[in-house]
């Protein structure tokens, strides 16, 4: 298969799962699984998966210095990101925290601006000025009702949880481009699972879903968080990182949106609302602004 054909359908696949991980996460938390717990379901189920494939795959080349850096990168910024993201999602419906998840590559500009002298431009700041505004649109009009138990609170926390992942993205980018896929996988999980142990053991280990049938619904609707958003997702993300353009994987990442508005729609999770539609265009403009019409004019 033509090495684009594939980065592009393994974007397609990658964004797509965590369109649908919305949806997932959003009927297990908090009422089958405690955030916290849930943290500490992927990341330890993640770090066992990637350790266990790496022993199929060619080994890599890497220090120890770099394995340190992996391992603390997944510790804070791993973790960090996931523990913000399941707690908001919990408390919000998964069109609102899908929007934040959008708002990801504008951060990654903002951060590259402010630390490595990136340069600034109209069309930029007028990206930055729109994602901003769609995101203050919805943390703002978004009421809790009996699917959103606190709405402003979860957009705002899972507004966090994009920033922490943008900053993530971008340290590890800059410090470890020298690293094999499976080795960045299998430390930074391995940190965050560490990581993730270490505070479900001071807030306490909470899933009613453990007395569960392996064949009931929540259950299997875990097992499908593991495998494919958590592990395969996370899989095909490099494939597509490596032989695509950053503008290109920036518009995928409009997939995620896309699909966890559908799938909410249908599944009931959440209500059509015309100023969620608002945000929801003003981010997608957004960053269209800032990766896309940007790099075209470059052309």
């Amino acid at each position: 298969m033509n090495k684009q054909v594939e980065a592009n359908l393994s974007m397609i696949v990658s964004k797509a799962l965590g369109g649908f991980n919305m949806n997932a996460l959003k009927y297990l938390l908090p009422l089958w699984i405690a955030p916290v717990t849930g943290v500490t379901f992927r990341l330890v189920f993640g770090a066992a998966a990637f350790w266990l494939i790496d022993i199929f795959c060619k080994p890599e080349d890497s220090t120890t210095r770099q394995r340190w850096q992996l391992f603390l990168l997944g510790a804070l910024g791993m973790y960090g990101y996931m523990f913000f993201y399941l707690l908001g999602i919990s408390m919000t419906t998964p069109v609102s925290s899908s929007i934040f998840v959008s708002l990801e590559p504008i951060w990654v500009f903002v951060i590259t601006v402010l630390f490595y002298k990136e340069k600034v431009t109209w069309m930029k700041l007028l990206g930055i000025g729109l994602g901003l505004g769609g995101a203050i649109l919805c943390i703002a009009t978004q009421p809790g009702d009996d699917l959103a138990s606190n709405a402003m609170a979860g957009n705002l926390i899972c507004l966090v949880s994009s920033i922490v992942y943008a900053i993530y993205l971008v340290v590890s980018n800059r410090l470890l481009k020298g690293v094999g896929d499976m080795t960045l996988l299998k430390y930074t999980f391995l940190g965050a699972a560490v990581m993730s142990l270490i505070v479900n053991s001071i807030y306490g280990f909470e899933a009613p879903i453990m007395s569960m049938s392996l064949f009931s619904t929540p259950m299997l609707v875990l097992l499908f968080v593991l495998i494919f958003p958590t592990t395969i997702s996370y899989l095909l993300l490099p494939i597509g990182l490596k032989y695509l353009k950053t503008t290109l994987v920036a518009i995928y990442g409009y997939l995620i949106l896309i699909v966890a508005t559908v799938t909410s729609f249908l599944l009931g999770q959440d209500r059509f609302s015309w100023t969620q539609l608002g945000a929801i265009v003003m981010i997608c403009i957004s960053v269209y602004l800032v990766e896309v019409a940007e790099s075209k004019s470059k052309v």
